[in-house]
């Protein structure tokens, strides 16, 4: 590669395990809005990928991620990955947040359309998730991602399994 046209991104995290194990004694509300506090470090895919958890209430997540080249594929716009990956955290953790003291989630099943491309020029882009549905087994839930003017790019729904106490 020439020196003049590659690009260099440190990543740096810290230990996930210590604020899981904290979280455990916390309610899924409780335990999202110490990792906005800044009280439990970010997960490393937010520092790998250059985004952060900006809100939370019950039933609620908003991410924001302001895209740049380093998230771009081979045809020039950001990757639907990062889309994905943004809306599967705010629908994700809009779940976690009506979880129980002790309780966890997974994923089943994420549904993901893209309608928009991201490009760097879109500026800072929020992924906000809400709860649709909270069972004792299964909670559904609705996704988008918008920029600044309210602007769509993507939206989704996610199927959480919802577990026990980890």
């Amino acid at each position: 590669m020439d020196n003049n046209t590659s690009r260099r991104i440190v990543i740096e995290w810290d230990d996930p395990f210590v604020a899981l194990a904290a979280g455990k004694d916390m309610s899924g509300l409780d335990y999202m809005q110490c990792l906005i506090d800044g009280k439990f470090p970010q997960p490393p895919i937010a520092q790998l990928l250059g985004f952060r958890l900006a809100t939370v209430a019950s039933g609620e997540a908003v991410f924001e991620c302001k895209p740049g080249e380093q998230h771009y594929n081979p045809i020039g716009v950001v990757h639907g990955g990062l889309a994905m990956t943004l809306l599967d955290s705010a629908m994700g953790c809009a779940v976690h947040t009506l979880l129980p003291r002790g309780g966890g989630y997974t994923t089943l099943e994420v549904k993901v359309n893209l309608v928009r491309a991201i490009t760097q020029e879109t500026g800072l882009v929020r992924s906000l998730g809400k709860v649709i549905h909270q069972g004792r087994t299964t909670a559904t839930a609705e996704g988008r991602i918008e920029d600044a003017a309210g602007k769509l790019y993507a939206h989704g729904t996610t199927t959480c399994l919802i577990l026990g106490a980890r």
